[in-house]
């Protein structure tokens, strides 16, 4: 393999005098990215005994070959998400953020400001404590439906899911405890598996890219609460977009430099002469693609101040029924009717009302139900998250072929004959994959059209069982 490079980017990087520039270049012309998968033990998913992990993230590892994860019903079920190494570094930061400035929080926001595809806002969710909330944003309107699938297969219930310009969280002042911004960049870090990011670079776009990075840090940076952390990531290797970004908004909002530890790790690399605390993920020297991360920390401290919480009357005491049947701890969830019944922790709900007020939210909690003429239908999302209530719907067991078949959106023709009619969840390897509706002898397939799998049949009829954490 021998990538063509452009020359100004070989130039660029030749003229920091960065000691570890000609083995990145290298790296970048003739190595293949590595494959990775993270686990979620949310439902059960851990890296196999003897798996090659990542090491930064316990519940990565390394897979030598790519499976055709499509074929996968467990990848289809949320147990594991398919992202690249350098990207699970975002967990380890969260989970250093919140040991060393929110001790013992478990109400913390977290916003995901630049969040699609959704792999580093899953790997936060899963590092945060118990309790927390978090939004997660896509200015693209497309992508944004991709995050909130993604989301909904991680199963998480307490994640709202937001989409447009990082100026709208103007709207949002001193709301968020830790903001995660993954910046819009010039692409360098893709540019081993992406020839669009080779064809596409120039100094013009990686100068554009640096100016849009600080403005949407700008906006962002008035929505963070006091003493809160604001933690920047690019796929670049310039300096422009990293090192000399950190160092502008520290100096425009006499923010604090604080170290992720990220260093410890064995071929992860720190910043290029710069005092600040930031971390290279670089080609040659790690196993994944090109990362660049540091974290920032607001001065002053956030003074909460005690606001009545509001719900949603209507359809209220349906909504309350329907929750307390399907819901683990319903009691702990304020819901609101928007295009679904949603399920937000009350401990949330005013942010989360402002959210839907102010902000474009394709959902600002777990949606739970839609309502088909008088009945709540519950809905996809309620199916595959950890909050619903064990036992709330008959379950039953699919071999792999069935499992295809479902997820394909075919009916079932046969279901065990003791399943009683109506709701229930096809499982497989005992978690469910969606919901059906038992009319009798055969149940209806309620898998979402826009998931439904749509290899074809010859394919999956070569398939033997694919990869399953």
């Amino acid at each position: 393999m021998d990538r063509t490079l452009p020359p100004g980017f070989e130039s660029q990087m030749l003229s920091y005098g960065w000691p570890h520039a000609q083995t990145l270049l290298t790296a970048l012309r003739s190595t293949a990215p590595s494959l990775a998968v993270r686990a979620n033990p949310a439902k059960g998913a851990r890296p196999a005994r003897g798996a090659d992990l990542v090491p930064w993230e316990s519940l990565g590892c390394y897979l030598a070959e790519r499976p055709l994860f499509a074929a996968d019903p467990a990848w289809h079920q949320g147990r594991y998400y398919v992202q690249d190494a350098s990207s699970m570094a975002l967990g380890h930061a969260v989970r250093t953020v919140v040991e060393r400035y929110f001790p013992g929080r478990a109400d913390l926001r977290y916003l995901d400001a630049c969040a699609a595809p959704g792999g580093k806002t899953i790997a936060a969710i899963d590092a945060l404590p118990a309790g927390s909330y978090v939004v997660a944003n896509e200015a693209d309107r497309h992508r944004a439906n991709i995050l909130a699938e993604n989301i909904a297969k991680h199963g998480a219930p307490a994640v709202a899911v937001t989409r447009g310009g990082a100026e709208r969280f103007a709207r949002l002042p001193e709301t968020f405890d830790i903001i995660a911004a993954d910046v819009p960049c010039s692409g360098e870090g893709m540019m081993r598996k992406d020839d669009e990011a080779v064809a596409q670079w120039s100094p013009a776009l990686v100068a554009d890219c640096a100016a849009l990075q600080l403005s949407i840090v700008r906006e962002l940076w008035c929505a963070l609460k006091p003493g809160g952390v604001l933690i920047y990531s690019t796929c670049t290797f310039n300096r422009s977009e990293n090192e000399d970004n950190i160092a502008r908004i520290a100096t425009e909002f006499g923010a604090e430099s604080i170290p992720l530890g990220l260093d410890n790790f064995p071929g992860v690399l720190t910043g290029i002469d710069t005092p600040m605390h930031c971390y290279r993920f670089t080609p040659g020297f790690v196993r994944g693609e090109g990362l660049f991360i540091a974290a920032l920390r607001k001065p002053g401290e956030f003074t909460a101040k005690s606001r009545p919480t509001k719900g949603d009357k209507r359809k209220k005491d349906d909504a309350d029924a329907f929750a307390a049947k399907y819901l683990t701890d319903s009691h702990k969830y304020t819901l609101f009717n928007r295009q679904a019944i949603e399920a937000v922790p009350t401990a949330h709900a005013e942010v989360a009302r402002s959210i839907a007020d102010k902000l474009d939210a394709l959902h600002i909690g777990l949606p739970i139900a839609t309502l088909k003429g008088r009945e709540l239908v519950p809905t996809h999302e309620l199916a595959l998250s950890t909050a619903l209530l064990p036992g709330s719907l008959p379950t039953f067991n699919l071999t792999y072929p069935e499992a295809i078949a479902y997820l394909r959106g075919e009916a079932l023709a046969q279901v065990p004959d003791d399943l009683p009619r109506g709701y229930a969840l096809p499982c497989f390897g005992a978690r469910p994959l969606g919901l059906v509706k038992n009319i009798g002898r055969r149940a209806n397939n309620l898998y979402p059209d826009i998931l439904r799998l749509r290899l074809d049949p010859k394919t999956l009829q070569q398939i033997q069982m694919p990869l399953s954490l």
